[in-house]
């Protein structure tokens, strides 16, 4: 089983200012298919990993779904400002 949390948090690090405060937490989803992952980082760093027009946050998004379709689950990213 892949540790989706480890993945997403090492993508995630290099692209922050302060890679500590990021943050990334799996959060129960209604739907037993679904893998729920949230981004915690500062405001600054959300809008770094968002990019313009959602363009680094739809790239995060599609390298995840290669590593939940061996769980055979669909992720869901969603990214909060701490």
């Amino acid at each position: 089983m892949i540790d989706l949390e480890k993945v997403l948090l090492n993508l995630v690090k290099p692209i922050c200012n302060d890679p500590d405060a990021a943050m990334v937490k799996q959060m129960d989803s209604l739907d037993k298919n679904e893998i729920l992952l949230y981004v915690y980082a500062p405001s600054e760093d959300i809008a770094r990993l968002i990019g313009r027009q959602g363009v680094m946050a739809n790239s995060i998004r599609q390298m995840l779904q290669v590593a939940s379709k061996i769980e055979n689950k669909h992720i869901s990213i969603k990214f909060e400002a701490l």
